[in-house]
């Protein structure tokens, strides 16, 4: 039997690794980025058409390489930044496994231009499926400009799993952000299809969180900074009033290097304990610094994932260092004994013997239930009012008309409380009735205006009227949506919406469905759009610019969690926000509505997240639970 193990070529073996190095257009452009920034460079460009996927450019002003490391560059293992496997605990750049620009070759055409400062002539490599196509010299400006084209050309399995070029656009900008802010002191730009989406001049910290994420992020910023001799902390944290409910403005950086670790994220939310709006997530920009001797980076080839010598005690600071910032700025309450000396001046020190007990006198006559006879003074007041009544010619017994009138309308009033209790649906969170009155309507019960009890013949049902009202809206902007029927109310003045970078362009992913839905949205800039007009059933008194955000950010969400198709999660994410919320007092005939509705829909037992939306309990529960002994 002949031998069956054999060498992979040099080809195939670079598109298995590109397979893990290179997952989508983004992680091409995180690649090329940080070997830029390990260059030197402190001006970066990076040029994206159609997402990516037909070019993806990098200019930059570093050192450039000599004609044998721009061929050298794209083998295998072959990187400048370590020599050693003991270089592996002393790294400080962002790249050290010498496989991205072989494997990025592998799957693309690529084209590399490039030029030391002090050569007079740079080269210029074509490489296509990591095959050399041509390398010549040429005169170049100092620097290296390389252009990914066509990527997955040759494996077209990978690119047809691709997603639309807005979600591509949205990956290589949570890229683009990510690296920007680990390195405020450069110049980035961004440029896609010819339109600058990005112009961030080296700037401080703050100034780049402002200028990636918009101007109303300036008041929600809490400083953060400690320095121990485990780790050095410094950055920013949102306020909790402005946190999300979807995840993604969450940013670690060990050493200047994005990282995701729940662990550490998990010491953050643990620092926000009690003071955090239920599911939401708050943002913060925390860089940590570390002896890199302490670190294990070589864990996953993305590099985004760290192993820590001691997680224990950087969970610990991590956590007090976040929780002594919100207490300094006043965003959560603490108590400081040093200041608190209001107290002290209260006491006053008196020797033993000038210290007198108090002295309590009372009349041991007095009786509470004894009509006491009224002072001389009240006596002459008496007089003197009498005298005005014979004046007057107002009856002596006149103060017992008041006596009679207040009995009667105390009498009125219990009589209409009883009334109320037995025949009509309260309005304060208690209870409102559930049975027919005289005219035949049918009366309903809501309790603590968050359930409606409707009573029918074997017991009564318990429905939850947010997940009823919920549900009754998805199914009708499901509707809208196939039929393109919606309908929209004009506001009285338009407003303007400013989003971030990632935001907008999935604004103009979804711009055709949410005017479907009866929101008149137009673009006005680059990342600012205009607010015409809402959908008419959302009622008066809506916030157009928070409604927006809140879509925005519920769709995003569903697409993480859910993976649902776009229509479906838009109209999720709208009847989520438009539905009455619990303590949302209801009267009968709105009760009875919303019942009618419900049970008009295809599915009005099960809630849009999987849950019932009507609970019966018949009376033969009821008898089992008072029978129990």
């Amino acid at each position: 039997m002949s031998d069956i193990i054999q060498l992979l070529p040099d080809s195939v073996a670079n598109q298995i690794a590109a397979g893990e190095v290179v997952q989508r257009p983004a992680s091409a452009v995180k690649e090329l980025i940080e070997n830029a920034i390990d260059a030197g460079a402190d001006k970066i460009k990076l040029i994206v058409k159609d997402a990516g996927k037909s070019l993806i450019q990098i200019i930059d002003n570093g050192c450039g390489m000599s004609i044998t490391d721009a061929r050298l560059c794209f083998e295998r293992h072959a990187t400048s930044k370590i020599r050693q496997a003991e270089d592996l605990f002393a790294i400080r750049t962002m790249g050290f496994r010498g496989e991205a620009l072989a494997s990025i070759a592998a799957i693309a055409q690529v084209e590399l231009k490039t030029k030391r400062v002090e050569d007079e002539l740079g080269t210029i490599i074509e490489i296509e499926g990591s095959k050399v196509i041509s390398q010549q010299p040429e005169a170049l400006p100092g620097g290296t400009s390389i252009s990914v084209k066509n990527l997955f050309y040759n494996i077209p399995a990978r690119r047809n799993f691709l997603k639309s070029n807005s979600v591509e656009m949205r990956h290589i900008i949570d890229e683009f952000q990510r690296i920007a802010l680990a390195h405020p002191n450069l110049f980035f730009s961004l440029h896609s299809d010819g339109n600058e989406l990005f112009h961030l001049p080296a700037e401080t910290l703050k100034q780049r969180i402002v200028h990636l994420f918009g101007n109303n992020y300036n008041q929600r910023l809490v400083p953060v900074e400690e320095d121990t001799t485990i780790i050095t902390v410094n950055g920013f944290i949102g306020k909790p009033e402005f946190a999300k409910k979807t995840r993604g403005e969450q940013f670690f950086f060990v050493n200047k290097r994005f990282v995701k670790d729940p662990y550490l994220h998990h010491a953050v939310m643990n620092a926000y304990e009690d003071i955090l709006p239920a599911d939401t997530y708050p943002l913060y920009v925390l860089f940590i610094e570390i002896d890199p001797s302490k670190i294990d980076i070589n864990v996953h080839p993305t590099k985004t994932e760290i192993k820590y010598e001691d997680d224990k005690a950087m969970y610990a600071i991590l956590r007090s260092t976040v929780k002594r910032s919100l207490g300094r700025y006043n965003i959560a309450p603490t108590l400081d004994f040093n200041q608190e000396t209001s107290f002290n001046n209260l006491i006053t020190n008196k020797p033993l013997e000038e210290i007198q007990a108090p002295t309590i006198s009372f009349n041991p006559n007095f009786n509470p239930f004894e009509d006491t006879k009224s002072s001389s003074s009240s006596s002459r007041t008496s007089n003197y009012a009498a005298g005005l009544e014979k004046k007057a010619g107002i009856p002596q017994n006149w103060d017992s008309l008041y006596q009679i009138t207040q009995r009667e309308t105390a009498e009125q009033l219990a009589l209409h409380e009883e009334e109320q209790t037995f025949s009509s649906p309260s309005t304060t969170g208690g209870a409102s009735s559930s049975r027919t009155s005289q005219d035949g309507v049918k009366q309903f019960y809501q309790l603590h205006n968050r359930f409606i009890i409707s009573q029918i013949h074997s017991g009564f049902m318990l429905i939850d009227q947010q997940a009823a009202h919920e549900r009754i809206l998805f199914e009708h902007y499901m509707e809208q949506l196939e039929h393109n029927q919606g309908s929209s109310q004009q506001s009285l003045f338009p407003q303007t919406v400013e989003l971030s970078a990632a935001d907008c362009a999935l604004m103009e992913d979804i711009l055709t469905e949410i005017q479907t839905l009866g929101f008149q949205v137009r673009p006005s800039g680059k990342t600012t759009f205009i607010v015409d007009g809402i959908p008419a059933d959302l009622g008066q008194g809506i916030n157009e610019t928070k409604i927006l955000e809140q879509l925005l950010e519920d769709f995003k969400n569903n697409k993480d969690e859910l993976q649902l198709n776009k229509r479906e999660n838009l109209a999720r994410s709208l009847a989520k926000n438009a539905a009455i919320k619990p303590g949302t007092a209801l009267d009968n005939q709105e009760m009875a509505e919303l019942i009618d509705k419900l049970f008009a829909t295809r599915s009005p037992s099960i809630s849009l997240h999987g849950r019932p939306i009507v609970v019966t309990i018949t009376l033969q529960e009821l008898m089992e639970r008072f029978n129990k002994n």
